[in-house]
């Protein structure tokens, strides 16, 4: 297929254009930047140089496509602390994309958890703006578009991972001294491998139905305490709880460190015979290269 991928230099983006390439399939990633356009093309996919704001270049390049993979998020416009405007302009760039494949069969997959019959997961899908894209997304499986959402863990760990809440979690650690958790430590991240994600995505592309809910973690939820034990091991120094009237002020600019939630994988795995075979998050911290 000729695939068309948003936040194609990125973190996932940048394992998934050679996961595809490797399967046969034809690439273009959108670039905003030379420096992008150059890390897509060594990864041996086409360049399609513009922004994601230009929504005439995003209908032109979905309808050329067979499939369109929208990994690309606001997110300088997040961390200023504009996430409604992030979530604006996100729910723009989905509808253009969308709308250009209306009708046509082909594949739109997006990001973002729908509901489920936890309520705990619902109570963190409810909290998150972004739910509004997931939505949306998932409607144009009503309109002639083969669109799917993948539920990507909030740990998306490998050696490629510079911007993720384990990064965060390191940093506060160097700067504060302390290898903290709030409270008992108990609550749980789900994680996966960034190059499991991308096999995942390469999956989904040949053969996840019109609808499909795909939960790409890999390990259903790993407590915080455990994470934050192996971090202050490897920079020597204590591990401790932090109390809740302090949590803010130790974790300050990480306000989503309480996130407590479990991701199950079995339904995805059977629908896509995903086997993955990369070290789970732990196992990934104690290879270093988080701490180089």
């Amino acid at each position: 297929m000729r695939v068309f991928v948003t936040g194609a230099s990125g973190h996932i983006g940048s394992t998934l254009l050679p996961e595809l390439i490797g399967a046969g399939h034809e690439v273009v990633g959108l670039a905003r930047s030379d420096a992008s356009g150059k890390k897509v093309r060594e990864l041996g996919a086409e360049v399609r140089r513009g922004s994601l704001d230009d929504l005439d270049l995003l209908r032109e390049a979905a309808t050329e496509a067979d499939a369109v993979i929208h990994l690309a998020f606001s997110n300088e416009l997040m961390m200023s602390g504009d996430f409604a405007g992030a979530v604006a302009k996100d729910l723009t760039h989905v509808g253009a994309l969308g709308d250009a494949l209306a009708g046509t069969g082909k594949a739109l997959f997006g990001i973002g958890m729908q509901r489920t019959a936890d309520a705990k997961v619902n109570a963190t899908i409810d909290a998150n703006p972004r739910s509004q894209v997931t939505q949306l997304i998932a409607d144009y499986a009503q309109k002639g578009v083969r669109s799917v959402t993948f539920a990507i863990p909030p740990v998306t760990h490998s050696n490629l991972d510079r911007h993720g809440f384990i990064p965060l979690m390191i940093s506060i650690a160097r700067r504060t001294g302390i290898s903290g958790y709030p409270g008992t430590g108990e609550n749980t991240w789900p994680a996966a491998h960034t190059r499991d994600v991308a096999t995942l995505y390469r999956l989904a592309l040949e053969k996840a139905p019109a609808g499909a809910q795909l939960y790409a973690a890999t390990e259903q939820g790993v407590p915080l305490k455990e994470i934050a034990e192996v971090i202050g091991r490897k920079l020597g120094i204590p591990t401790q709880s932090i109390p809740d009237e302090k949590v803010d002020e130790h974790f300050a600019g990480f306000p989503f460190v309480r996130i407590d939630f479990s991701m199950p994988n079995d339904e995805t795995r059977e629908l896509l015979d995903w086997t993955p075979s990369h070290p789970g998050l732990l196992a990934d911290l104690e290879e270093s290269h988080y701490f180089h």
